[in-house]
């Protein structure tokens, strides 16, 4: 007798796995030619997208090797981080916010980023190098198993990254394993404001784009508080729609929340 739930099961993580497949690919690709992920831009200017997503020209320009414009908000500036703290940022890429995130714990402090890209992560760790980082460090692992230990961050931060994946309840779990109790979470990423056409749905390009995985606002933010974490303060930036997504109803959420 044939098992159908079963077929949807093993059909289901065989379409998840393809999807991480893609975003792998996708990103190795930007890590090696620069390009930018997203495919409704017309032209990539890292520096440009940088500074309309609220970074500093000044920021941009101590770590230019590391500018990739690939996110939807600076984390970084959602909230105080401190002299001596350990950061952990989930999908580091090139490992920009990283080395900003040095800057604020000091010699005294740690930054961990962890990529799921081979590619990134050896760029990550490449300009480590060139700054002379013994405090930063570059994982290769999935942010839906994240390879730290209990209670290791202080603050956990990701920029554009959560809505690539397809099992995001359990990533926040995750947030929540690695953070210490009164841990901080500072994070943007991408969300629906509406209802995606089907094709943008079934779309993989827009998948990796950061468009056909984003979940909507209400679901993500139900997401993080059955995770155990607190939200305390959240924010939408719609005008990212028409700047980087060609007008479909996505925004970038930025939002704080902590651990009890």
């Amino acid at each position: 007798m044939i098992d159908n739930e079963k077929i949807v099961k093993v059909d289901k993580k065989a379409a998840a796995e393809t999807l991480k497949d893609a975003v792998r690919a996708k990103y190795g690709k930007i890590a090696v030619d620069g390009e930018s992920c997203c495919s409704s831009c017309d032209k990539h200017d890292p520096r440009a997208t940088n500074i309309s997503l609220g970074y500093s020209d000044e920021e941009l320009s101590l770590f230019p090797n590391a500018v990739t414009g690939l996110g939807c908000g600076n984390p970084l500036a959602l909230g105080e981080i401190k002299d001596g703290e350990t950061v952990v940022d989930l999908g580091s890429g090139a490992g920009m916010d990283c080395f900003l995130a040095r800057r604020m714990v000091g010699e005294n402090g740690k930054a961990i980023g962890i990529d799921m890209t081979e590619a990134m992560v050896e760029k990550a760790r490449s300009n480590a190098i060139r700054h002379g980082f013994t405090n930063v460090f570059f994982i290769l692992g999935d942010i839906e198993d994240i390879p730290l230990e209990d209670c290791t961050a202080d603050v956990v931060i990701s920029n554009c990254v959560i809505n690539l994946s397809l099992a995001k309840e359990k990533v926040f779990r995750e947030i929540r394993r690695i953070l210490k109790p009164g841990g901080r979470v500072y994070l943007s990423d991408m969300v629906l404001t509406g209802e995606l056409a089907k094709e943008d749905r079934d779309d993989v390009e827009l998948h990796t784009g950061c468009v056909s995985g984003a979940i909507p606002v209400d679901d993500y933010l139900s997401a993080v508080t059955s995770s155990g974490l607190e939200v305390s303060n959240h924010s939408l930036d719609t005008g990212i729609s028409d700047r980087q997504y060609g007008g479909r109803p996505v925004a970038s959420i930025k939002l704080k929340a902590h651990r009890h």
